[in-house]
């Protein structure tokens, strides 16, 4: 199940004027035009941007997110009927042949359930020609990201057209081995009406920091073969970016 922080449509609204800037996708838009991908799989594609990017460059693409309150968001994008969404996982695709499945952002890292994960792999391995790559990232580890996960830290206050102003943070709850869970906390300022409250919403979210030598097994057991493991021009030194060929 999607964290509410998708699924809910109040909250699934927010995703994209809260994070606005998206150049962590630069990197796999060049990736796509490298690998010559005429096709692409969007795995978690959330509210759409990346495959409406690719979309905009004349690729076909299938988006998929089990998140319903995203994937409105996304249909209701100009030119959104170019891409073909399905809402779901990756576990359960129709027939597809695609060039290149993406995992963009914490998609990877949010598939927390080691059978889910595995379920994951397999089925955007059938999803792919033979050939075809899949490209994702995760946190290293040893940066310890979610150290800075804090309130004081995450702070923001955003005007929202049509919304008004929300106040929203991050707190890290539970640190538990290779999982992390972290709450979203969203504000909503009254209007001003008489006896009008604020009124505030809240999302939890685990990730799963895996290690290298653990992605790269996973990959081999599930008929990839790793090309290379790139560094993200975004966060230099903090991700890796997995760049697997489906062997056979």
């Amino acid at each position: 199940m999607a964290d509410e922080c998708f699924a809910h449509p109040r909250l699934a609204a927010l995703y994209d004027p809260l994070d606005p800037d998206r150049g962590d996708l630069d990197a796999y838009l060049r990736m796509a035009e490298e690998f010559g991908a005429r096709r692409v799989l969007d795995i978690g594609c959330g509210t759409g941007v990346f495959a409406l990017l690719l979309a905009d460059r004349g690729t076909e693409v299938t988006g998929v997110d089990p998140a319903g309150a995203s994937l409105d968001v996304a249909r209701g994008k100009p030119g959104s009927e170019r891409v073909r969404w399905i809402h779901g996982d990756a576990t359960g695709l129709p027939p597809l042949r695609v060039d290149l499945a993406t995992m963009t952002g914490n998609v990877a890292q949010a598939i927390a359930d080691p059978d889910v994960w595995h379920a994951t792999l397999r089925g955007a391995h059938a999803a792919l020609r033979p050939g075809g790559r899949l490209v994702f990232e995760t946190r290293d580890p040893a940066r310890r990201a979610w150290e800075e996960w804090t309130r004081e830290k995450s702070y923001g206050r955003t005007r929202v057209p049509g919304v008004g102003t929300v106040e929203h943070w991050v707190q890290v709850t539970e640190v538990d081995g290779p999982l992390v869970t972290f709450r979203s906390t969203y504000v909503f300022a009254a209007d001003g009406a008489d006896g009008e409250r604020s009124e505030v919403l809240t999302s939890d979210s685990t990730l799963r920091f895996r290690e290298r030598q653990e992605i790269e097994a996973d990959l081999a057991g599930h008929g990839y073969a790793v090309r290379e493991v790139r560094d993200a021009p975004d966060r230099p030194g903090r991700e890796f970016v997995f760049v697997a060929r489906r062997t056979g």
